[in-house]
């Protein structure tokens, strides 16, 4: 996979943490990334078919994908994505995705609508933190309901790619955490804010006093969300 710089920028990103979004149900991940964007003020470096932000003195990196990946793609998609993460050396990455609420089990269905996932890799980075900040994290699900419990897989509803560079993340032994959110379909920007404030109080992107919530800059760009207005004439 090809990573075209934009001119006077350092390509260099080892040692950088990279945050990116699945394409997924209500696209709260990209919303998400458009926050993180927009409240760091983040440049544009240079891009992979989409955008590639970054932030030098925050040692941060932001991946933009703003169309849905072909289905018949999807395997070759990760495989590239996994393999320019790994060649570009980021000691981290996080995974921004969301899943379908109304496809939870009954496991799932009491308390938050937040989890995350993490690889071997970013076990040994992260160590018990993610558990010891009360994190939940995704519960495997009966690969064959109402026959046998026996059997377990990981059931990502909605996640799109999450699963497929999950995965190869994990066999590639690259650090990956997916951080996700329970939604439905409509207006997903509160989920979005709810998903990054989660992020935030791991990595602190923006920083908060105690029990209040970040502040978050809502791009120019999210005017346009749904639409123009309804002409007065009408």
């Amino acid at each position: 996979m090809m990573f075209v710089a934009t001119e006077c920028t350092q390509t260099s990103f080892k040692d950088f943490t990279l945050i990116m979004p699945a394409i997924s149900v209500g696209n709260v991940g990209q919303l998400a990334v458009d926050l993180i964007v927009s409240t760091l003020n983040m440049c544009r470096v240079g891009y992979i078919h989409t955008d590639l932000y970054s932030s030098p003195e925050l040692r941060l990196a932001v991946l933009q994908i703003r169309t849905p990946i072909i289905q018949t793609k999807s395997k070759k998609f990760c495989k590239l994505m996994v393999s320019w993460i790994k060649a570009s050396g980021f000691s981290r990455t996080v995974l921004l995705s969301s899943s379908h609420a109304y496809q939870r089990d009954d496991q799932q269905l009491l308390g938050s609508p937040l989890r995350y996932l993490q690889t071997p890799s970013m076990q040994k980075v992260t160590g018990d933190r993610l558990k010891e900040m009360e994190w939940r994290e995704m519960e495997t699900v009966s690969a064959f309901p109402g026959v046998t419990d026996s059997e377990q897989r990981l059931y990502i509803p909605g996640g799109g790619a999450t699963k497929g560079l999950f995965t190869d993340s994990c066999a590639e032994d690259i650090p990956m955490a997916v951080v996700l959110i329970f939604c439905s379909e409509g207006d997903n920007i509160p989920d979005a804010f709810t998903l990054l404030n989660h992020l935030n109080t791991w990595l602190h992107l923006v920083d908060a006093p105690a029990q209040t919530q970040p502040k978050w800059r809502i791009p120019a760009s999210w005017r346009l969300l749904f639409g123009s207005g309804i002409p007065p004439a009408l």
